[in-house]
């Protein structure tokens, strides 16, 4: 995989020497031009070139050489022509490609954003599940091993004693085991692996239904989606949580509908809307999830996009291709 450095190299533009200020360039050029024209005609005022042509020429006027002064200027005229389009099409081009220039330069910046900011994600992840086994699981667990150890050298026969100290064992457990989970559905969406794509939204959305009692939450799903790769399913679960997590950030919505459809053998048509306050898609954002889904999406081949407006909802609309050779290979 290439570098941040070697992806900067593709979008460099060549130096203004190489590329030439063209403006200036015509503008010297017609000086030029136009000075060697009144230079012309001067010296065929003075020395009377036609006069001279026309004796030169008369004994081969058979072929008609006096005739070649209309032929050169429709020539010229031509010419002349051909440039000038030539130049209006250079001029278009330079257009066209100070444009890609800077969407390239906007594409650049996004993926430095994505680059940071997955660094930090992975470093603060890291941090925090280093935290969690060592806050909760040690120390849990030598909470265990005391009321392990008390049970064993207990000298007293009491039963509500030894009750309280397994009760206090099976507790614990059973606080590890909802950590543990935790930890993993952080890692790993719930139930991709084993149950599948569908059966994991499905725990999704009723995770998201129950933190947003005010929102009505309803999966749409049309076709099968046994065949797909594990790439693929990652992107639709990636695609369908970031967009209920904004959601649940911003949009206020009263409804959100989850759709995915296999349209056919070799396409899935995936769509998250929403009633909410929406917002101007043309406006910066300092989040990089609306980033980070259009390139996970067009990493896989597919298309993506985002179409809000303030108090008009939002729909998040993405196609993504399936059995591809390669699409096990990315994630």
């Amino acid at each position: 995989m290439p570098s941040i450095a070697n992806i900067e190299g593709l979008f460099d533009a060549p130096p203004e020497s190489a590329r030439g200020p063209i403006g200036m360039t015509a503008v010297r050029d017609g000086t030029i031009v136009g000075a060697l024209t009144v230079v012309t005609a001067a010296l065929c005022a003075r020395f009377d070139v036609s006069e001279l042509l026309r004796r030169w020429t008369a004994p081969w006027e058979r072929i008609q050489l006096d005739e070649w002064p209309a032929i050169l200027i429709v020539l010229a005229t031509g010419l002349f022509w051909f440039a000038l389009r030539r130049f209006r099409e250079a001029r278009r081009a330079l257009v066209h490609r100070e444009a890609a220039e800077s969407r390239a330069n906007l594409a650049l910046a996004h993926v430095r954003r994505l680059s940071h900011k997955h660094i930090e994600v992975q470093e603060q992840e890291r941090r925090g599940i280093a935290r969690e086994l060592h806050d909760e699981l040690g120390q849990y667990l030598q909470v265990i091993k005391l009321d392990a150890v008390g049970l064993r050298d207990t000298a007293s026969s009491d039963p509500g004693v030894l009750a309280l100290r397994a009760q206090a064992i099976v507790d614990n457990c059973n606080h590890l085991h909802a950590m543990l989970t935790g930890l993993m559905q952080r890692l790993r969406p719930v139930g991709l692996d084993e149950l599948g794509l569908l059966a994991a939204l499905e725990h999704c959305i009723q995770g998201w239904q129950s933190r947003l009692p005010t929102t009505t939450l309803t999966l749409t799903v049309t076709g099968d989606f046994d065949d797909i790769s594990e790439a693929v399913a990652l992107a639709i679960y990636r695609l369908v949580q970031e967009s209920l997590t904004n959601i649940a950030k911003y949009a206020g919505a009263s409804v959100a509908n989850v759709q995915l459809r296999r349209e056919n053998p070799r396409s899935i048509f995936i769509a998250v809307t929403d009633d909410g306050v929406g917002f101007d898609v043309g406006t910066p954002t300092q989040g990089l999830g609306l980033i980070g889904m259009r390139e996970r999406i067009s990493a896989l081949g597919g298309h993506y996009t985002l179409d809000s407006a303030p108090g008009r909802g939002t729909r998040v609309h993405a196609s993504i291709p399936v059995n591809q050779a390669d699409a096990s290979r990315i994630l």
